[in-house]
């Protein structure tokens, strides 16, 4: 019973943000809907600020489970656009979600979010093994991070701005053109030895098990940093 009552709360409080937002969602409105007492609300979740944090808890999971049941393919690039797309929809499909998970008052479940991230990284790690990253997957995982979050949020802000038709695409497309290479020539030695540093520093970063001290990985870390300079 307690169960069922906490996920009624959850499920009543949901519906309410999709119709008033966060900010005008009251205790006492989601109490009426859900056939509960203050006590018992606050039993639940302390406050509004928990119930709130527990709605967007349960948006980080409904989002990752969107993302793990797309194993990854043959294809890096096409796995990335795919992530970007679905990360967009969600946010499109559920913006009460959204808005709690990203906005500007946000309320993140920091391993919920981490787990997500953990997955992009896993996709840019792939490709930097590749040689088919311009920049470490460290530094490439906030950048399309923030521009995927930004765009899913510039959309949500007005929805019916006819400039939003196409954005996502267009903003995906140039993130990818600035942080995806395509494989470079072996008849150009220079750029052939940055790519390979390249490509073993993302290996580096995602081999933690090599029989390497700290100092050797120091070392190896920086040699290799040099020849992608």
């Amino acid at each position: 019973m307690a169960s069922s009552t906490r996920e009624q709360i959850l499920e009543v409080t949901t519906a309410l943000l999709s119709d008033v937002g966060a900010a005008a969602v009251s205790v006492r409105d989601v109490c009426q809907a859900a056939g509960v007492t203050a006590p018992t609300l606050y039993h639940h979740f302390g406050d509004k600020q928990g119930l709130l944090e527990a709605v967007a808890a349960q948006g980080f999971e409904r989002y990752l489970a969107t993302k793990q049941t797309h194993g990854p393919s043959a294809d890096p690039v096409s796995d990335l656009r795919a992530g970007w797309d679905r990360h967009v929809e969600f946010g499109v499909t559920h913006p009460a979600f959204y808005q709690l998970m990203y906005g500007p008052t946000g309320r993140r479940s920091h391993a919920a979010e981490q787990q997500g991230l953990q997955i992009l990284h896993a996709m840019l790690v792939r490709l930097a093994e590749q040689g088919r990253l311009s920049m470490t997957p460290d530094e490439a995982v906030p950048v399309i991070h923030a521009a995927c979050v930004g765009t899913t949020l510039t959309m949500l802000s007005n929805p019916d701005n006819p400039a939003h038709r196409g954005l996502s695409e267009r903003v995906r497309d140039a993130i990818f053109a600035a942080v995806i290479t395509h494989p470079s020539s072996d008849e150009d030695p220079a750029t052939n030895l940055s790519t390979q540093a390249s490509t073993l520093l993302a290996t580096l970063a995602g081999q933690r098990d090599l029989a390497l001290s700290p100092g050797e990985r120091l070392l190896l870390t920086e040699l290799l940093s040099r020849w992608t300079a």
